[in-house]
């Protein structure tokens, strides 16, 4: 398994208006939702970067006037959780 770790110099952290509190949380979630509305993460894959629920995420994708992408695959994987479920 690989891991990336990602360097913020001090200097551009401390430049961030965001409370330092907030700081980790938001840049998790900020690079979540660029990634996501360029196609280079599903969904699912940003969702897990930005530590949130289905429902958090398509909540944030809303309010920042996000198109959601879904494809063919998705939508049979939605039909196949839904033909479990009945």
């Amino acid at each position: 398994m690989s891991k990336l770790i990602l360097e913020i110099s001090e200097q551009v952290t401390e430049g961030l208006r965001i409370p330092p509190d907030e700081r980790l949380n938001r840049v998790r979630i900020e690079l979540a939702i660029r990634l996501y509305q360029k196609s280079i993460l599903s969904f699912g894959k940003a969702r897990e970067l930005a530590q949130l629920s289905k429902w958090e995420f398509h909540e944030i994708l809303g309010q920042e006037n996000i198109e959601r992408h879904y494809d063919l695959e998705e939508l049979e994987a939605d039909l196949e959780t839904l033909e479990t479920l009945l």
